[in-house]
């Protein structure tokens, strides 16, 4: 493994944080900085745990968090 950037998956994953992120500077969000920042961190750990599971040395540790994301 270890090609997760090429996964599209990942990718979309990524499009979707960014997008998350830009709707959340915007009202109302931006006004309730709690809900804001955890819906930013939510959106950021698909990703992230993508990545995480594509590096991981075990088919069964990268399906646990393929099934985190």
């Amino acid at each position: 493994m270890g090609n997760f950037k090429e996964l599209r998956v990942w990718k979309d994953s990524v499009n979707l944080s960014a997008n998350i992120y830009y709707m959340t500077r915007k009202e109302p969000f931006v006004k309730d900085f709690g809900l804001c920042n955890q819906i930013q961190r939510a959106a950021a750990s698909i990703a992230l745990n993508i990545a995480e599971g594509d590096e991981r040395g075990s088919n069964k540790e990268t399906i646990y968090f393929f099934n985190i994301a």
